[in-house]
């Protein structure tokens, strides 16, 4: 593979409503786009990639302008060092870039605009490179922290009245018992589970059994994301299985996480851990354990919602994802929209990772671009 030029893209795509986690409140996702144009075995190629660092670094350390500054100051050289070499593709990727520390986001989002590259040149579907054998995922939606009780009924209503299959709800103190029972009582049957995004302590261990009486699937990510010890701990004192998000960074991490029982199920989010290639390495390696895996959400655009449901097509992904329409968080999406049928989102058949996205709708959302050379 030889690259040309990538042009990074900063975007703010309004969203339909606000998301509140326990780190944020959202109105709008800032995402970097990155447009690569390269030469694969002779054909001339597009290849786009989406950073799923957020505006601000809450969810972790990186952010949107931290990404587009370290992939054109040190990513980029690190690729063009090696295709002097001959020795780039998308699965290299990740090695030539791995002495750059962190920046899992900015890295991850490289690698897919090259493997998408690398798979149009081909015609080749990213589900038939991953070797996938289901054509649709299960689709369940991520509801954000509501005003009240009732809202958040008539919110979680609305989302099963459309035929998600599973609901997860953002908690928080003073946010988490009362939403939860509400819910259950409401929805008895539904598949319900909750994500703290590391709001809580071991202190809270108390107070979080009591979500034990709720029948979840799991409850994701309740402590701080480098203190796998202490999930460990949690994990022991409640009979709701252990999921984690943020301290799953790579394959390496989730063999520890599993090692010491901190983990009975894990989120895997391709941006988070460096990459869909590294994605599927902690997939292979959970599965292998007997640990559930599930895909993911960041907000995504159609640049890689497309690229998750073909990831949570591998077999080890046993829970629903957070894989949703597009209309769940967007008017207009980069893409074609993705929808719901019958509850589940359809595994794409286009070559590569995603479609070409709208000129209208880049021109429309861009805040800053830049293009620079790869030589």
């Amino acid at each position: 593979m030889q690259i040309d030029t990538v042009t990074l893209r900063e975007l703010r795509i309004p969203l339909v409503a606000p998301f509140t986690t326990s780190f944020s409140t959202q109105t709008a996702r800032t995402l970097v786009a990155v447009e690569v144009a390269a030469r694969v075995d002779g054909a001339e190629v597009i290849g786009w990639g989406e950073c799923g660092a957020l505006a601000e670094p809450v969810y972790s350390e990186e952010y949107a302008a931290g990404a587009m500054d370290v992939t054109e100051r040190f990513l980029l050289p690190r690729l063009a060092l090696a295709q002097r070499d001959g020795a780039l593709t998308a699965e290299t990727a990740a090695a030539h870039l791995e002495p750059i520390v962190g920046h899992r986001m900015a890295k991850a989002a490289l690698e897919a605009a090259l493997l998408d590259a690398q798979l149009k040149a081909s015609g080749t579907s990213f589900g038939t490179y991953l070797g996938v054998t289901r054509d649709r995922v299960p689709s369940g939606v991520s509801v954000g922290i509501q005003d009240s009780i009732p809202a958040l009924l008539d919110v979680v209503g609305r989302y099963l009245d459309e035929g998600y299959q599973r609901i997860k709800l953002k908690i928080q103190p003073g946010w988490d018992v009362e939403p939860v029972r509400a819910v259950r009582e409401a929805h008895p049957e539904i598949g319900l589970q909750v994500d703290a995004n590391a709001a809580y302590t071991l202190v809270d261990a108390a107070h979080l059994r009591r979500l034990d009486a709720f029948d979840l699937l799991l409850i994701e990510q309740p402590l701080a994301e480098d203190d796998l010890r202490q999930h460990a701990e949690l994990a022991r004192a409640m009979s709701t299985p252990m999921c984690l998000d943020e301290s799953v960074v790579s394959a390496a991490s989730a063999a520890d996480a599993i090692a010491m029982g901190a983990a009975a199920v894990i989120n895997i989010k391709p941006s988070r851990v460096g990459g869909y290639l590294e994605s599927r390495r902690i997939h292979d390696l959970a599965r292998a354990a007997g640990i559930a895996v599930w895909c993911g959400g960041m907000l995504e655009t159609g640049l890689a919602r497309g690229a998750n449901a073909a990831l949570a097509a591998l077999p080890g992904f046993t829970l629903p994802g957070d894989i949703s329409a597009s209309s769940r968080f967007y008017e207009r999406d980069l893409t074609t929209p993705f929808v719901i049928e019958d509850g589940h989102i359809a595994v794409p058949t286009f070559p590569g990772l995603c479609e070409q996205p709208s000129a209208d709708a880049l021109a429309g959302f861009e805040a800053t671009s830049r293009s620079i050379p790869v030589t």
